[in-house]
C-alpha cells in the first residue's frame, strides 16, 4: 500500500488516559482529512449553510459522501433532434433576448449553433441580468445541457455551465451527481470532492489477507476514487462498507472484551424493597423472565452489559425499577439515565409513586440544575444518602460523584454514544452493571452492528388489559372531518395529541407548522390547546406537559419532542399530521403514546397527495400491525442508503457508506474478521493491528482506541 505501519506508530501520542484523551492520540496521516471544509479552496462562510445540511463539516465528510449517478455528456457540432433527452455540450450564440412582463414566466434566449440551427435557452426567475451577462448577444459560448423538445421548438433549461471558447476542457464529460441542498451546486460539490480526494493519503491495509484475496478489492484510497468516478461499481461500494463495518465490529468486541475483563462486583439483593413494591398491575411473563435474566446477570464479578428491547408500552419502567432496587438492596447506588429532559422528569415522577412509602431517596438531575439544588444533590450522590438518580447527560460530568455506583440504566441508548458510555462506566468504585434500553424494537443485523457487544432481552408481551391501537390513514383533503371528530371526541372529556409534520429543511418550519396548527386549533376549541416543540425552554416545556397531564389541556400540538416516553393515560387519540414524512420507527412510536388507558385508543395518520411507494408501504404496515418487532424489520428493508438509523429517526447516524443489503450481507464476515484480528493475526502489536487503529479513527470509533492500547 506505500505506507509504512511503523510510520503510523510514530503518530501516537503516549497519552493512555482514556476516552477524553482519544482525539488526542489521532494518528496523524488521518490529520488532513479531519480539517474543516473551509480549509478547501472556494468553502467560505456562505457556503456553511448548505454544507451543514447536508452535515459536510470536515473533508472526511465530503470523502463519504457518496454520488448517486452520473451525467454523461455528449460534444456535438450541431444541435439534433436525435440527441432530445441526453446531455449535450454545443457551441452556441445568442440571437436576442424574450423577456415575459408577467414575473412567473421564464426569460428566453433565442441561440443558434455553428450551423444556425436554432435553440431556446429557458432561465426561471425574476433575475434575467445574470443569463444576459452569460449570453451577450453575438457572442458564442460553449454550453452544456439536456436538450429538450417543447411543441415544435428545442430548448434547454437553466444550462448547468457556460464558458467562453477555448475554456471547454472546464465542462467534465462525465459527472458525478451527488445530493444537494439549496445553495449548493453539483459542479461546486464534483470540486470539493476532487480537493479532498487530493488529500487522501495511502492507508496501512486492515482488512485480512484471505478476505482482501477472496473478495479481491481495491485498497482503501483507490476504492474512495472510484465510488466517486464510478457510482455504480460494486466492489468500491463494498469495499468501503465494508470498512465502515469493520470498524464497528472491532470497536464493539474490544469494548466486550474490555468490560469482561475488568473485575466488577457481584451485586444481589435480598429482596425486601422489591417485595415491599406495591404496584398497580401483575408483571407479564415477559417482565418476569426479563428480571431473572438481568438478577443473574448482576450476581456475577464481570459487569453486565445488557440490551433490553422493547416494544412500545411493554412496560420497561417496571424492568427498570426492579433493577435498580437490587442494587439498592445489596447496598448500592442506582442511576437512570435518559436521553431528554422531558423524559428524565417524567421517569422521576413515574418512579417516585412507584417507590412512595419506601425508605429510598431518588432524585433527578439535569443541566437545568443550578445552585443550592444541585449542590444537594451532588452532596447526597458523594455520602450514599441518594440511592437512585434519574438525569440526562448531567450524571456523567466530572463534578458528579457516586459513592458506590452499583448499577446504571441506560433509556434510548442511541442518543449517547459509545464514549459517553464508556465515561459512565468510570463513575463507579467498580465499573457498574449497564442495562441499556430501546424504545423501539430493533432489526437483528442491526442489533449485531449496532449492539455487538451486549446480551439481549426482549419484552415482547403487552401488559393485560392493553387493547392494540386503532390505526387509520386518511387524506389530508379530510382535514374538515377530522377536527370535526376531534371535537367530538373531547366533548366526552378524554385527551388528544396533534403531531405536526417534520420539515428537513430547518427546525424553524418544524415550530411554524407548529405554531399555525395550534393557532387554528385554539381558534375551535379554545384555551385547552397546549403547544410544546424544541425549542422551548425546559421549565415552559415542563409547566405545558404537567398542565397536559393533570388534565387541563385537552389538546397537545407537538413536534416530535413526544415522540418518546410521554404518558398520559388519559389522551386516547393520535393525530399526526403529513405522516408520510416519518419514518415508520416514528410512527410507531407517536402510536405508542395512546393505548395507555383503558379507552379504546385511536391513531389518525393523516397523508400528503403524491405518496412515494415507500411512503404508501410505511403507512400500509402501520394500519396492518401493532408489532413493534415486524415494524422494525420492515422499516430497513424499506430505507434506503445511508438512512439506516438515519439522524432525524434516532439522533445518530449509524452508517454512510453502508445499505440495507450490504449490512446484511457484509456484517458477518467483517464481525469474523475483527475477531480473528483480535484473537490470532497478532493482536493490536501487528502491522495489521496498527492499520485497525487508523481505522477506528478514520469511522470515528475512537472510544474503543484505549481499550485497544491495552487489547
Amino acid at each position: 500500500m506505500g505506507c509504512n505501519p511503523a510510520a503510523i506508530k510514530e503518530g501516537w501520542h503516549n497519552d493512555t488516559s482514556g476516552v477524553r484523551s482519544a482525539l488526542a492520540m489521532r494518528p496523524e496521516i488521518l490529520n488532513p482529512l479531519f480539517a474543516e471544509m473551509t480549509s478547501l479552496k472556494g468553502v467560505g462562510p456562505a457556503l456553511a449553510k448548505p454544507m451543514g445540511r447536508l452535515g459536510l463539516e470536515r473533508v472526511v465528510d465530503a470523502l463519504f459522501h457518496l454520488p448517486t449517478g452520473l451525467i454523461e455528456r455528449l460534444h456535438v457540432k450541431e444541435i439534433s433532434d436525435a440527441d432530445v433527452g441526453r446531455q449535450i455540450i454545443v457551441a452556441l450564440t445568442a440571437q436576442d433576448y424574450r423577456a415575459s412582463g408577467s414575473a412567473r414566466a421564464p426569460f428566453r434566449i433565442n441561440a443558434y449553433d455553428r450551423t444556425g440551427n436554432h435553440v431556446s435557452l429557458v432561465y426561471f426567475g425574476r433575475n434575467s441580468g445574470w443569463a444576459r451577462k452569460l449570453f451577450p448577444l453575438g457572442e458564442e459560448r460553449i454550453v452544456s445541457g439536456k436538450l429538450e423538445r417543447y411543441g415544435d421548438m428545442l430548448q434547454m433549461i437553466h444550462p448547468d455551465q457556460v464558458v467562453e471558447p477555448g475554456k471547454e476542457s472546464e465542462i467534465d464529460t462525465r459527472e458525478a451527481v451527488y445530493p444537494l441542498s439549496e445553495g449548493m451546486s453539483n459542479v461546486r460539490m464534483n470540486d470539493f470532492v476532487a480537493q479532498s480526494l487530493a488529500r487522501a493519503p495511502d492507508l496501512p491495509e486492515w482488512i485480512g489477507a484471505s478476505v482482501l484475496a477472496r473478495e479481491s478489492w481495491p485498497g482503501w484510497r483507490e476504492a474512495l476514487a472510484t465510488a466517486h468516478r464510478e457510482p455504480q461499481e460494486k466492489s468500491a461500494h463494498d469495499r468501503l462498507s465494508y470498512d465502515e463495518l469493520f470498524a464497528s465490529q472491532l470497536a464493539w468486541l474490544l469494548i466486550r472484551q474490555d468490560v469482561k475483563k475488568r473485575r466488577g462486583r457481584p451485586v444481589q439483593g435480598d429482596g425486601h424493597l422489591r417485595d415491599a413494591l406495591k404496584l398497580p398491575f401483575a408483571l407479564t411473563g415477559a417482565q418476569r423472565r426479563t428480571i431473572s435474566e438481568i438478577e443473574g446477570d448482576m450476581a456475577q464479578a464481570s459487569p453486565m452489559l445488557r440490551l433490553l428491547q422493547g416494544d412500545v408500552g411493554s412496560g420497561k419502567t417496571a424492568v427498570a425499577l426492579m433493577t435498580l432496587l437490587n442494587a439498592v438492596e445489596s447496598g448500592g447506588q442506582g442511576a437512570f439515565l435518559a436521553p431528554t429532559e422531558i423524559l428524565a422528569r417524567q421517569h422521576f415522577e413515574t418512579l417516585s409513586k412507584m417507590l412512595a412509602g419506601l425508605p429510598v431517596n431518588i432524585a433527578i438531575l439535569t443541566g437545568r440544575d443550578k445552585g443550592r439544588a444541585r449542590e444537594a444533590t451532588l452532596m447526597g450522590l458523594a455520602d450514599g444518602s441518594i440511592n437512585i438518580l434519574v438525569g440526562t447527560h448531567a450524571i456523567f460530568q466530572e463534578a458528579v460523584n457516586y459513592k458506590d455506583l452499583a448499577v446504571v440504566v441506560v433509556d434510548e441508548q442511541h442518543k449517547f454514544g459509545v464514549a459517553q458510555r464508556l465515561l459512565l462506566a468510570q463513575k463507579g468504585r467498580l465499573p457498574p452493571h449497564m442495562l441499556v434500553m430501546t424504545a423501539t424494537p430493533i432489526p437483528r443485523t442491526l442489533l449485531l452492528s449496532q449492539y455487538g457487544e451486549m446480551d439481549v432481552s426482549r419484552l415482547d408481551e403487552l401488559p393485560p388489559g392493553r387493547s392494540p391501537v386503532e390505526t387509520r390513514v386518511i387524506s389530508v383533503q379530510r382535514l374538515g372531518e377530522v377536527v370535526d371528530g376531534l371535537g367530538r371526541h373531547l366533548a366526552t372529556g378524554a385527551q388528544a395529541y396533534w403531531v405536526c409534520p417534520l420539515i428537513e429543511e430547518s427546525d424553524k418550519s418544524d415550530l411554524a407548522a407548529a405554531e399555525d396548527r395550534a393557532a387554528v386549533l385554539r381558534q375551535r376549541f379554545g384555551d385547552i390547546v397546549g403547544l410544546v416543540h424544541g425549542r422551548m425552554k425546559g421549565p415552559e416545556k415542563d409547566a405545558v406537559m404537567a398542565r397536559f397531564a393533570s388534565g387541563e389541556l385537552k389538546l397537545l400540538v407537538a413536534t416530535t419532542v413526544i415522540e418518546v416516553g410521554v404518558d398520559v393515560p388519559n389522551a386516547s387519540l393520535m393525530i399526526v399530521e403529513s405522516a408520510d414524512r416519518f419514518g415508520l420507527a416514528q410512527l410507531h412510536q407517536l402510536r405508542g403514546r395512546v393505548g395507555r388507558g383503558s379507552a379504546q385508543s385511536v391513531c389518525l395518520l393523516l397523508r400528503g397527495e403524491n405518496l412515494s411507494e415507500t411512503a404508501k408501504a410505511r403507512l400500509a404496515l402501520m394500519r396492518e400491525t401493532n408489532d413493534g418487532f415486524r415494524i422494525a424489520e420492515e422499516d430497513l428493508n424499506l430505507r434506503g442508503a445511508g438512512e439506516i438509523l438515519g439522524t432525524r429517526q434516532s439522533g445518530e447516524a449509524a452508517y454512510r457508506l453502508t445499505t440495507p443489503e450490504q449490512l446484511n450481507r457484509l456484517l458477518p464476515v467483517a464481525r469474523d474478521d475483527a475477531r480473528m484480528l483480535v484473537e490470532q493475526d497478532g493482536g493490536i502489536e501487528s502491522a495489521r493491528g496498527q492499520a485497525a487503529r487508523v481505522c477506528l479513527y478514520l469511522f470515528e470509533r475512537d472510544a474503543a482506541v484505549p481499550l485497544l492500547r491495552g487489547g
